[in-house]
């Protein structure tokens, strides 16, 4: 099933009506039906997810004809998901996003806890730094996350490679999935011997079942 309602944001819903239900915003330049949104949320309705992919303001006013702008502050983009989250009509297991949208989420995912309990948070290609400049770490709040956590990163990933990041003081309540020689869109070269199906396919796989595991403690 896929629904797109026509209230704002603009919404995509896919996969099962009842069950675990994960909601993702999309990354910084391309909107909740790029090919990477859409591949991600068929391979998890396959493993019985639901995904409900959102877009911010900016983004949405694209579709409406308005300039190509920037993201705004990132305050603002965390008002935004609150706001999304507030009026989704249905419990959310985990929250997150790729890139921009999945720190997005990471900011604000502590906020909704209460206890143990609250919605756990899932990061497609973490932001941990702008390309070529690591030295602008995104990672303070990921030092001390409480919410349980799974970051799905690609091996060579210029936002944050395996060897940098495995080096990085993260929570212990991150864990990490590394997806073979994947870029920051998991696509891995061709020499590797690996395939962008394959590292979609085992991303899923592994978020499918940390999304099940947390459906008991939402």
């Amino acid at each position: 099933m896929v629904t797109k309602p026509a209230a704002a944001p603009p919404m995509l819903v896919s996969g099962p009506e009842s069950g675990p239900c994960l909601v993702l915003a999309h990354g910084a330049g391309a909107g909740m039906d790029s090919s990477f949104m859409e591949a991600i949320a068929t391979a998890l309705a396959g493993h019985g997810i639901a995904v409900a992919r959102f877009e911010f303001a900016y983004m949405a006013a694209r579709r409406d004809g308005g300039k190509r702008s920037p993201p705004p502050p990132i305050a603002r983009l965390e008002s935004e998901y609150r706001d999304f989250l507030e009026q989704f009509p249905r419990p959310v297991t985990a929250i997150g996003g790729k890139s921009l949208g999945g720190r997005v989420a990471s900011r604000i995912v502590d906020a909704l806890r209460t206890g143990d309990r609250g919605p756990g948070l899932v990061c497609l290609g973490y932001p941990f730094h702008p390309p070529g400049k690591p030295e602008k770490l995104r990672t303070a709040h990921l030092e001390t996350l409480r919410s349980p956590a799974l970051i799905v990163q690609g091996e060579r990933d210029p936002f944050g490679g395996r060897d940098e990041v495995e080096a990085m003081h993260l929570s212990p309540k991150i864990a990490l999935h590394w997806l073979a020689d994947g870029d920051h869109s998991f696509e891995p070269r061709k020499r590797s011997g690996q395939t962008l199906a394959g590292n979609i396919a085992t991303g899923a796989e592994a978020i499918a079942g940390f999304v099940r595991r947390l459906q008991s403690t939402v």
